[in-house]
């Protein structure tokens, strides 16, 4: 019996698939939960990631970019990456210390509170994250720092006994437990709700970044900042590894460059904002002073009470951490 030849249309759509056109490329869509405004130094990062992947890619992997929590909320986020509700997200890393201690190295108060000391602590910490993400699913796309953070009040602080009793704005087990430690209240207030809870009187003082304090418009509910410089948390960007390992390996390469391209460009974007932001709060109209001697040595103390708290947790990992951060 003889063969019949295939009509030329079902050999057209043969070809159309890829079924003989091995280097086509599949179409990804993407979404990216961020937690900050869109206006924020990091989502700027971001938006120009998923332009740069959009171009690479001539727009066969398409990301799209929830900024402000519009997705997931900041806390939500990496649980919602793990579980593929989205592919990608942006994480504050010391917001689940209290999953992982390493999740927290970035957060000890005056551990590295430069930006050169920041990027050793990081190279000493990214491979324990690599392999901490990678059992859970997930792939480090990259990290970078937040500006160093100052205290934010209402009135005058010349020590930490002057802190006791204020309404303490916490983000992270670290910011709580310093707020225990000089005897503050803290309460829990994600980025996204933090104009509100100001303008409510439900926080009046809190320890965050020049950045935050501009977007948040710290200046109109409080009058100090202290640049205390106290410690760089770092922002990652994670990604579904099921999601990862889909992508055709162009598209794969693509995100990679970009990634690599963000960090670099983000770590340069944090020190120009750290700048730029401390410039835009004193123009309107907020003081921003050095800490006093005294409120220096206050909280280095309860920096390195909370160094050995933490190592006691982190045990063998966060103490290989530490000491190869330190050589």
């Amino acid at each position: 019996m003889k063969r019949r030849a295939l009509p030329v249309t079902v050999l057209g759509l043969a070809l159309a698939c890829g079924l003989s056109a091995p280097t086509a490329w599949a179409q990804a869509k993407w979404d990216l939960a961020a937690a900050y405004p869109a206006t924020n130094f990091h989502t700027e990062n971001l938006a120009q990631l998923v332009s740069d992947v959009d171009k690479a890619t001539a727009g066969k992997f398409k990301i799209t970019l929830h900024a402000n929590a519009a997705l997931f909320k900041a806390p939500e986020i990496k649980r919602a990456v793990q579980g593929g509700q989205a592919q990608m997200g942006e994480i504050l890393l010391v917001n689940f210390q209290n999953e992982w201690q390493i999740y927290g190295a970035d957060g000890q108060p005056f551990l590295a509170s430069s930006y050169g000391d920041a990027k050793r602590l990081y190279q000493a910490q990214k491979p324990f994250l690599e392999k901490k993400l990678a059992e859970q699913g997930m792939v480090l796309l990259y990290a970078v720092a937040w500006p160093p953070q100052g205290i934010y009040t209402k009135k005058p602080v010349n020590t930490a006994a002057d802190l006791k009793g204020i309404k303490w704005r916490a983000y992270s087990p670290a910011t709580a437990r310093i707020a225990e430690l000089v005897g503050a209240q803290p309460v829990t207030v994600q980025a996204a709700e933090f104009s509100q809870a100001l303008a409510t009187g439900v926080v009046e003082a809190t320890m965050t970044s020049g950045a935050t304090g501009v977007d948040s418009k710290l200046y109109e509910h409080l009058k100090y900042y202290y640049d205390t410089q106290a410690w760089l948390p770092k922002n990652a960007v994670i990604v579904n590894k099921k999601a990862f390992d889909a992508l055709d390996k162009p598209l794969q390469e693509a995100l990679l460059k970009a990634g690599a391209d963000a960090e670099a460009r983000g770590w340069a974007a944090s020190e120009r904002v750290n700048t730029d932001t401390l410039a835009k709060l004193k123009a309107e109209g907020m003081q921003v002073l050095p800490p006093s001697p005294q409120l220096k040595a206050d909280m280095a103390k309860v920096g390195d009470a909370m160094l050995k708290e933490w190592l006691d947790k982190a045990g063998p990992d966060g103490k290989a951490l530490v000491d190869g951060y330190r050589k």
